[in-house]
């Protein structure tokens, strides 16, 4: 949902903010007050083309932000682009420079325009006039040909997956034989030479480190170990023989008084504890001198150490599976012809059961578009529409048209006039007609109507955006374009520009946009209105500048119907 939008020395706008709620969101206001200002400005922080003719005159910048409530397929967008988050929002800020240069902020990080356009098909879906089409690609109507249906492609795109990793394993498997067999040599090499090395163990060099350590500094080293040893168990005094008196005189007591058993207990302990350090410190100190020779040892090891790693990795982790790469292209080498044949026959496999699973897809998708072309051409219709509407799915069973939602093409074709042709939705010559199309679609999905019942279907996150929607209409077309934006703001946030009376008084929050002078310059402003104010602006719709007693009570009963 949209949560707020904020635009500064932006076209006529010197300084304008909208916070918008659930439901329908209306604006409206006189000819040539700035209405789809707004609509531009929200266009361009999902994308859109910025130009420094936005930019107010005599001001050094423009800039315009929005927060949109977090999505799961926002935050994926930006995990993906390194963008942390920012809560439950999403911030986008855009700068124009008068010099034409500008910045792209989210969550308070740079960004770039294409992220943003990443971003926008999770946030909002924009219907305008010149920008349908591009929000609205063969993509998004398989979609929402998808949620009609509630059709799921998990299971094509699984097998998509399978196919794919093996058409991938046997080309490479298929590429220049000689360049392979040249490789070979290589590969044997490596492999021979890793193998050779005995590598056992991933931290193997560094356990040798911590030994050469030791025996570099070896006299200190022996001579730290027999003083404790001394100090521990040879001395006279030794701590050895200190405790093992006190145990005794304590042993003593406890005879006497059983409060000092648990002190002996304690002395025990340490006296043992003591006995084990001891026999740890002068094993090391034997063992030093029994192998005179192993620091040498231990240094020719990690030469020959490093010399893999330089080659072969950074890590031994990264030699050793080095080394088993090397091993397994050689084995396909010298098994070449094999595994050709399993690879082929398993390639074949999950051809079969992507074309398995794609065909159910194309069957469920032309069932679905059965449905939705005649319940969308009702919709249509009842929007001051005569049309014939189409959903085309056209499977493309070659391999080049497979992906991993299916083989098909799906279109929407329409032909708004008696005796034409149908003809896709983008070659529509109006945008108005486009936006109530698209109205008349968006409600036929949402409202879950399959079969003749009603299912009730998760809301879509997105917020739809939708101008010159009543071109052309009025009366019991408005009336009619009113209610379907108000059933589709029930499942998702709808904002909407309107001209009409009739679609105004549905709207949950009544924006009025107009145009006023201060200081010299014109500007354009918005504010949300309480239900007086409503009243009057649906009067003002009605009947022109000039309110009447009968446009306002007019007012009053559409807004009284609305509800």
């Amino acid at each position: 949902m949209l949560l707020e939008l904020r635009a500064e020395n932006y076209a006529v706008i010197d300084r304008a903010v909208a916070s918008f709620g659930p439901g329908l969101n209306l604006m409206t206001g006189e000819t040539g007050a700035g209405k789809s200002i707004l609509i531009d400005a929200l266009q361009m922080l999902l994308g859109g083309k910025a130009s420094s003719d936005v930019v107010r005159h005599g001001e050094e910048k423009a800039i315009v932000s929005c927060i949109f409530e977090m999505t799961r397929g926002a935050g994926a967008v930006l995990e993906t682009n390194g963008i942390d988050p920012e809560g439950d929002e999403v911030l986008i800020r855009r700068e124009i420079g008068a010099n034409g240069k500008g910045r792209v902020f989210i969550n308070n990080q740079p960004a770039t325009v294409a992220v943003l356009k990443q971003l926008a098909p999770e946030l909002a879906l924009v219907h305008s006039q010149g920008e349908t089409m591009g929000a609205f690609d063969q993509a998004q109507q398989r979609a929402l040909l998808d949620r009609f249906g509630e059709i799921s492609t998990d299971t094509v795109a699984e097998a998509y997956a399978t196919w794919r990793q093996t058409t991938a394993r046997l080309a490479e498997l298929e590429a220049d034989e000689q360049d392979r067999l040249r490789m070979a040599d290589l590969w044997r090499f490596q492999t021979k030479e890793i193998a050779q090395a005995g590598l056992t163990a991933e931290d193997e060099d560094t356990q040798l480190e911590g030994e050469k350590r030791v025996l570099a500094n070896s006299e200190r080293v022996y001579t730290a170990a027999m003083s404790a040893h001394e100090l521990l168990y040879e001395s006279e005094n030794s701590a050895e023989t200190t405790l093992g008196a006190a145990l005794k005189h304590v042993e003593d007591l406890a005879r006497f008084d059983a409060r000092f058993q648990a002190a002996a207990q304690q002395l025990g302990t340490a006296k043992a504890t003591v006995e084990d350090v001891d026999a740890e410190v002068r094993e090391f100190a034997e063992n030093m001198n029994a192998a005179p020779g192993r620091l040498e040892e231990i240094e020719d090891r990690l030469a020959a150490l490093d010399r893999l790693k330089r080659k072969y990795g950074q890590t031994l982790a990264e030699v050793m599976a080095f080394g088993d790469e090397a091993a397994r292209k050689l084995a396909e080498v010298d098994n070449r012809e094999a595994l050709l044949e399993e690879l082929e026959a398993k390639q074949e496999r999950d051809a079969a059961a992507y074309r398995e699973s794609a065909s159910k897809v194309t069957a469920a998708r032309r069932d679905a578009a059965k449905r939705l072309e005649k319940l969308a051409v009702g919709q249509i219709n009842d929007l001051a529409m005569s049309t014939r509407f189409e959903v085309r799915v056209s499977p493309e069973e070659t391999q080049t048209g497979w992906t991993s939602h299916g083989w098909d093409q799906v279109e929407y074709r329409i032909a708004t006039n008696a005796g034409e042709p149908l003809k896709p939705l983008d070659e529509i010559a109006s945008g108005g007609e486009m936006s109530r199309v698209m109205l008349a679609l968006k409600v036929t999905v949402e409202e879950g109507v399959q079969g003749g019942g009603k299912k009730k279907k998760a809301p879509l996150p997105r917020t739809l955006v939708f101008d010159e929607i009543d071109i052309g209409i009025g009366g019991r077309a408005a009336e009619a374009v009113g209610r379907k934006l108000k059933t589709l703001s029930r499942g998702q946030q709808v904002l909407c520009i309107t001209h009409l009376p009739q679609i105004a008084a549905f709207a949950d929050q009544h924006f009025l946009i107009e145009k006023t002078e201060k200081r010299g310059r014109t500007q354009t402003e918005i504010r949300k209105m309480d239900d007086a104010e409503r009243a009057q602006e649906i009067a003002r719709m009605l009947s022109g500048e000039k309110l009447t007693e009968t446009s306002l009570k007019h007012a009053e009963h559409l807004l009284e119907m609305s509800r």
